[in-house]
């Protein structure tokens, strides 16, 4: 990790420490289906991802010729969707008058051009908006299944051109009831200053919104498997020895990051896996209702 990166990190992890979120009007929320098994970090082949983390299992499916929604850009937006929906108690979101405002939101400076910021958003919205999920539990004597899109309607009406010009219309998005129903019962609450000083890799995002939710119930060490946490986490590594080690290395090495700003979590290496020791949750967890999708 560079000094720049190192740096950003620690003044993130200041300001956590300096003030609770809530107190800080950083509290947000990320939609808990989608932190118990995680979208692609990377861009992959094929309409089809499948994530596991124990009995629980998500596949995502995106609409033909569109593709998977993947990296940084569809957790933020997630993020911004679940934390709205709890907020306003709507399905029905406002994006705002201006893409720039909304990128604004999203803790993005909007750029054009090849390796700006503007197309990519729009891409990831797109294949965000048009993907199914499905999920499943199943053990030894329960079995469940269900399936929901995440927006049943998007409409954005900005011009890519200008970001700063507002548009005739209101952009809006339209979750579908079953995703707006999770996310307002049992959303996982998160401190919105950490995720923007790790909002440069997907992983580490993952990894933060994990540990702070499973933090909120663990009550006794427990080590998980790093085949288990492959599984959950590792998407596009090769079912070997050496992608389980490459896994492994870059597991540890976004978890660093991750650990800067939530310096409370006890994590260690176990003897085959992740050591977890009951810690203090990075946001406690607040009494929603008990009625998951599944």
């Amino acid at each position: 990790m560079n000094s720049k990166n190192l740096n950003r990190l620690i003044d993130g992890a200041l300001a956590v420490e300096a003030q609770q979120a809530k107190e800080a009007n950083a509290l947000g929320y990320m939609a808990r289906v989608l932190v118990q098994a995680t979208m692609p970090h990377k861009q992959i082949e094929g309409d089809v991802f499948t994530r596991k983390n124990g009995a629980f299992s998500l596949a995502m499916i995106a609409h033909p010729g569109v593709g998977l929604p993947y990296g940084t850009y569809p957790r933020l937006l997630l993020v911004w969707l679940t934390t709205e929906a709890v907020r306003t108690k709507s399905h029905v979101l406002l994006l705002g008058p201006t893409l720039g405002g909304f990128m604004g939101q999203l803790g993005l400076i909007p750029t054009g051009g090849r390796w700006g910021t503007i197309h990519p958003l729009r891409d990831r919205m797109k294949r965000l908006f048009s993907c199914s999920i499905s999920c499943t539990y199943e053990d030894e004597s329960q079995q469940a299944t269900a399936g929901f899109r995440i927006a049943r309607e998007a409409r954005l009406w900005w011009d890519p051109k200008n970001p700063e010009q507002a548009a005739l219309w209101n952009s809006t998005v339209t979750l579908s009831l079953d995703f707006f129903n999770e996310v307002i019962e049992r959303p996982v609450p998160i401190d919105m200053r950490a995720l923007q000083a790790l909002k440069r890799s997907p992983m580490a995002l993952d990894i933060y919104c994990w540990l702070t939710h499973r933090f909120s119930y663990l009550n006794k060490k427990t080590e998980i498997p790093w085949p288990a946490l492959q599984l959950q986490f590792g998407a596009g590594y090769p079912e070997t020895l050496r992608g389980q080690l490459d896994f492994k290395r870059n597991f540890l090495k976004h978890l660093r990051s991750v650990l800067v700003v939530y310096p409370e979590a006890k994590v260690s290496q176990g003897a085959y896996g992740l050591l977890l020791q009951p810690s203090k949750s990075h946001i406690p967890q607040l009494p929603f209702g008990k009625h998951p999708i599944l």
